[in-house]
């Protein structure tokens, strides 16, 4: 290979190494450049035993640079390449499909509609992790309506509503707007009596059973040819209260020969004796039903896409007649399947979290063992990691399995660069320690030299966990301060470079003074670990991040004495 062949080949090199390094996000590598680079310079091909040797030392220098200086070279060398890393990069950002016919409408009009039934748990945040990145993505608005119009089933609870909104504020967002649908059933009534005036509603006293009978035959309701104004009276005397729980319905009008049963003449309205918790709706004992509230709801703030699982199919159906009735445009619908998540040995289920918890299994919903919101925001994780995991789910009808491992390793995108590092021992094992210096000094962060280092105090012994302690005869590297071998039990230190890591294997392990140390209870999904933490971590405050070196990431919680408490976040 002459010289200007060997120049050229180092100049492609390096721009294949700078675009690969960037991409990826991780160092260049000879073998990940060589395919490309040879198959967009044939006339390289016959020299190919000595290409490698050649771009080898092109990657290490590329390797060598920041990320801002790699861009910055790439930008020199090869414009179109920095413009083509942009343009894969947004098309990698937008994780959801366009929402349908967006140009029809002025303004994306989104909605969440949570029962404030209880704290959220981890499904409870697709919704929102959806919603709010469609949000952004249109610059649209967004609806959070509580859909507490069930006071007896699903009865609301009423720390959950400001419980709900500080969850979407956790994940990111917030609402443009916040209503509760139970302080807006005379509106619901209204619409109510509308719709009977377009022929749409009639009233019946058969009971559940009857008319499962009759829907199921095809056959009509003996209230169904009832005229307007006996309907109005039957209505009027629900809404006062007039009926007990389930002796008067009124139901929509829709053909009762359906194919799907369930369209069948629906219930609009049902009588409920148990009062709502509310002070402010507790008078009410003529309640809607969900697909008739949330149906006028989604009309009356202009909703223009919505969003919900596969199993509410027929919802979207049964409305469809209230909007034919009121001559109304139905919002774009997008159906998405069921979600399942591993790791947890909690169902997804809010009714199942409030038993546990009721029954000890649980010390509440920001336990770590609880697959809840509350218990990922202890533990440190960020909200943001949560919607990078759910929207990359998508919004496939199939069902979706989210791993727990993407929204750690989400996590670990947005807490790695500004955490700092510290060690932390379990199940300690003491051993004297001869020689050496009086304290180490590992960094503060190991790619970040700039935040300096810490100060490790050790005195005449050290804690190391008891799979690090060496055999007899062996040595290991104490992070921070150096190498000791194992004589008689005694950890004696050897004073040699730290070549013997990288060219015989020694192993860096963590360490703490036996002695001068801060007392840890570490909170896990496992239970609860005991451990003991250099010194320096009693200078770090409650809700602060640290990384305990090859333990994992924690967050602070609680600080009493000399003893700190943390929850476990992940490795």
């Amino acid at each position: 290979m002459d010289e200007d062949l060997r120049e050229r080949v180092e100049r492609e090199a390096e721009t294949a190494a700078l675009f690969n390094a960037l991409k990826h996000g991780s160092d260049a590598q000879v073998g990940a450049i060589m395919g490309p680079l040879m198959g967009e310079n044939p006339e390289f091909r016959e020299h190919g035993d000595e290409i490698p040797g050649v771009i080898a030392p092109v990657c290490e220098r590329v390797n060598d640079l920041a990320d801002e200086a790699k861009r910055d070279r790439l930008a020199e060398v090869d414009p179109d390449a920095v413009a083509e890393l942009e343009a894969e990069a947004e098309a990698e950002e937008q994780l959801l499909p366009d929402l349908p016919d967006v140009a029809d409408h002025e303004e994306v009009r989104m909605r969440l509609a949570p029962n404030p039934n209880g704290p959220w748990h981890l499904g409870n945040a697709r919704m929102p992790a959806v919603i709010g990145t469609y949000k952004s993505m249109y610059d649209g608005w967004m609806l959070c309506r509580f859909d507490d119009t069930d006071p007896e089933t699903k009865r609301p609870d009423l720390d959950a509503y400001d419980g709900i909104i500080d969850a979407i504020d956790y994940l990111g967002f917030e609402p443009d707007e916040v209503v509760r649908a139970s302080d807006r059933v005379e509106t619901y009534y209204e619409h109510a009596r509308d719709l009977i005036d377009a022929g749409g509603a009639y009233a019946c006293t058969c009971s559940q059973e009857q008319f499962s009978e009759l829907k199921a035959d095809a056959e009509p309701c003996p209230h169904r040819g009832q005229d307007a104004d006996e309907t109005h009276a039957e209505f009027d005397r629900m809404v006062a209260g007039e009926y007990e729980s389930g002796e008067m319905v009124l139901r929509v009008r829709t053909d009762i020969e359906q194919k799907n049963p369930a369209l069948r003449d629906w219930v609009a309205f049902r009588m409920v004796d148990t009062p709502h918790p509310r002070e402010a709706a507790a008078e009410y004992r003529c309640w809607p039903m969900l697909d008739f509230q949330s149906a006028i709801d989604d009309h009356l703030f202009d909703i223009t896409h919505i969003i919900r699982g596969i199993d509410l199919q027929d919802s979207a159906k049964r409305q469809g007649f209230l909007y034919d009735y009121f001559g109304w445009e139905y919002p774009e619908v997008t159906h998405w399947g069921r979600i399942e998540v591993d790791e947890y040995d909690v169902p997804l289920s809010t009714s199942s979290i409030k038993e546990r918890i009721a029954e000890g299994e649980l010390d509440g919903w920001d336990d770590p063992r609880a697959p809840t919101l509350a218990s990922l925001e202890r533990r440190g994780v960020r909200g943001g990691a949560v919607v990078a995991a759910m929207t990359e789910l998508g919004v496939s009808t199939s069902s979706a399995d989210l791993s727990m491992s993407a929204i750690y390793s989400a996590n670990r995108e947005r807490v790695d660069e500004g955490t700092d590092r510290a060690f932390l021992v379990r199940d300690g094992e003491r051993l004297p320690v001869d020689g050496g210096p009086d304290a180490g000094h590992p960094p503060v962060h190991p790619e970040h030299e700039d935040r300096g280092r810490r100060d490790v105090p050790l005195d005449d012994a050290v804690l190391l966990e008891p799979g690090d302690v060496p055999a007899e005869g062996d040595r290991v590297w104490l992070k921070g301060w150096g190498p000791v071998r194992n004589e008689d039990g005694r950890l004696v230190h050897t004073d040699e470079g730290i070549e013997v890591v990288r060219e015989e294997g020694v192993d860096v392990v963590h360490w703490v003074d036996a002695d001068e140390n801060v007392p840890v209870t570490m909170r896990t999904m496992d239970g609860d670990v005991s451990g003991r933490a250099e010194p320096g971590v009693g200078d770090y405050g409650v809700d602060d991040l640290l990384q305990f070196e090859r333990v994992g990431f924690v967050r602070l919680d609680d600080v009493v004495g000399d003893e700190l408490t943390t929850y476990f976040t992940h490795a």
